[in-house]
């Protein structure tokens, strides 16, 4: 069965949405900001003055995304999170360090930013090793991870995924 339906995830910021977005598609490859308005003016919502509240529409990598600047309604949490899986080192510290400039970094790879909105940053090979079939890979990953302390180290999770299991 053919669809013509879209998914776009949705944030609400409570201010400074356009810093966030020009941030947020500096740092990812293949994302922009696709449209930028204010909405006219009609009733907003509580909070909101008339012709005052944007909206955007904009990708990171290959995910669509809308966001809306209307005043405080409810803050980000961690039951929504974006997660960025890199290839290296480098990125994940590239990444953390932007992201979380202003922010709280957190434990197991995962940071707020200054906006409140949560990122996990995590190697590519994170999760192909919690899909292995060896459930002692996974466990061995996974414990590596939930011990760090803040951003995810590559090298310490593969040294923790090839300890043998009689080491």
């Amino acid at each position: 069965m053919a669809t013509s339906m879209r998914v776009t995830q949705h944030l609400w910021f409570e201010k400074d949405m356009d810093a966030a977005l020009q941030l947020y598609t500096s740092l990812i490859p293949g994302s922009a900001i696709h449209a930028s308005y204010t909405l006219p003016e009609v009733p907003p919502p509580e909070g909101c003055p008339p012709g005052t509240c944007k909206v955007a529409e904009f990708s990171l990598g290959d995910q669509r995304y809308m966001a809306i600047e209307a005043g405080p309604l409810d803050p980000f949490n961690h039951s929504f999170s974006i997660m960025v899986e890199v290839d290296t080192q480098e990125e994940i510290d590239r990444l953390w360090e932007a992201l979380g400039e202003g922010g709280a970094y957190e434990p197991c790879g995962w940071l707020k930013d200054r906006w409140g909105l949560s990122w996990q940053i995590c190697p590519k090979k994170f999760g192909e090793w919690m899909t292995h079939p060896d459930v002692e890979v996974r466990r061995r990953a996974l414990a590596a991870a939930m011990q760090m302390p803040g951003k995810l180290i590559l090298a310490d999770l593969e040294a923790a995924v090839n300890t043998s299991a009689s080491a």
